[in-house]
């Protein structure tokens, strides 16, 4: 992944400003009206720049003012703290509720969204997403207008066993979803549509028809981040349609209207049930407004980190290593492991107070280290890297010159 996550590239202003406002909280000497209203002056900047509706930045700063002066800190709690918390409870309010998404154990899921949105890939994600919790999953290629629809998604979900319906040839979406449901017989089927925008009347009524034959349990609208504030009309349109219960917003990692997408989106009520965060078939997860902010705000992610390193850590390994059973191959797989959970700098701002304390340029330079550390790993052997004392002045030669050095 060569982008970093939205917490640190696409949202880094957003997060910059908001970790900037805090530091000025925890510095003052006084809290008093004076700085309430200047740390005031600075969210609204901050949310203004990530293109959050001016009205919705009026709103939420009217409402953190009030509590900061009129609330009295719980219990426990020193006037610093209070502020802080009251930041922290509004921005994640400003997002929508944390509505849990519980895992189905049978489900229907129909995917709609605007053409060009990532839906298709998206689709695939979501696909792996369930698999990999040991759910078995397929997907019925139902875009009948886009060239080479049902080519792409076969070939984004080859890799991963996930088993595709589709008929190239058939340019009936009915049909198709009336044989695939026939076809396909897993605990998850997911449905991929056309593209279509709240304005093509046509293509809305086509999906209604394919809502009412696939009677899906779930139906999540995919949104590009970029369209910003847009999301939010394009959100009401579907849901006014079909009843949405659900927003996929992609492409977080490269869109500096993130913020304004994701509050669009809250204020129809559809909750966002996942982000796209980069480019890989991981890179979709759960979306926590309460854990989405603390980690812009620097204050971390434990929960999320917990999850990631779950997938990827050997437990066995581990408890090997604690041993002192350590070897050049445990290496190679720890960093393989570190590297599958993302972006080095995504994965320390879910660690408290590690999100403000990296520079950016740190932890580049500690990725690429990583990088050279594998590609020199590759070029031992087997018994090599078993044994590194074995590694002579001739062996280093060869090591180099297999690394490119």
């Amino acid at each position: 992944m060569g982008k970093l996550l939205l917490y640190n590239m696409a949202l880094e202003k957003l997060g910059d400003s908001l970790s900037g406002v805090l530091r000025k909280i925890s510095r003052a000497g006084l809290i008093d009206e004076r700085l309430v209203k200047e740390v005031i002056k600075d969210i609204q900047r901050a949310l203004l720049s990530a293109d959050v509706n001016v009205k919705l930045v009026m709103k939420i700063s009217k409402k953190i003012q009030e509590r900061a002066l009129k609330e009295k800190p719980k219990a426990g709690l020193g006037r610093k703290e209070h502020i802080i918390t009251i930041l922290y409870e509004e921005l994640s309010n400003l997002l929508g509720s944390s509505k849990n998404y519980s895992l189905p154990n049978k489900s229907r899921i129909l995917m709609v969204g605007l053409q060009g949105s990532g839906k298709t890939t998206t689709t695939v994600k979501l696909a792996r997403y369930f698999s990999k919790r040991g759910l078995s999953t397929s997907i019925i290629a139902a875009d009948t207008y886009r060239p080479a629809a049902y080519e792409q998604l076969f070939q984004l979900a080859e890799p991963f066993k996930i088993r595709i319906y589709g008929e190239p040839e058939n340019k009936n979406a009915i049909e198709i979803v009336k044989y695939g449901l026939q076809e396909l017989n897993t605990s998850i089927v997911i449905l991929d549509t056309a593209g279509r925008h709240r304005k093509e009347e046509e293509l809305f009524k086509e999906m209604r028809e394919i809502n009412k034959k696939f009677k899906p349990d779930e139906k999540f609208l995919v949104i590009d981040s970029n369209i910003g504030q847009q999301a939010g009309a394009q959100a009401k349109a579907f849901h006014e349609s079909i009843g949405i219960t659900g927003v996929i917003l992609t492409k977080l990692d490269g869109s500096a209207r993130g913020g304004g997408a994701l509050s669009a989106v809250a204020e129809t009520g559809a909750p966002v049930r996942f982000i796209g965060v980069g480019e890989k078939m991981g890179d979709l997860e759960v979306f926590n407004p309460e854990r989405f902010i603390s980690r812009i705000l620097g204050m971390g992610d434990l929960q999320t980190l917990l999850e990631k390193a779950k997938g990827v850590l050997d437990e066995k390994k581990a408890k090997e290593m604690l041993k002192g059973d350590f070897t050049l191959d445990d290496l190679y797989e720890q960093l393989q492991s570190i590297k599958k959970m993302g972006p080095l700098n995504s994965v320390l701002s879910m660690i408290p107070g590690m999100g403000m304390s990296l520079p950016k340029e740190a932890s580049n330079v500690t990725e690429e280290k990583f990088r050279k550390f594998l590609i020199i790993m590759d070029s031992m052997t087997v018994k090599e890297r078993a044994k590194p004392k074995i590694i002579n002045a001739s062996r280093m030669k060869r090591v180099a010159r297999g690394a490119g050095s």
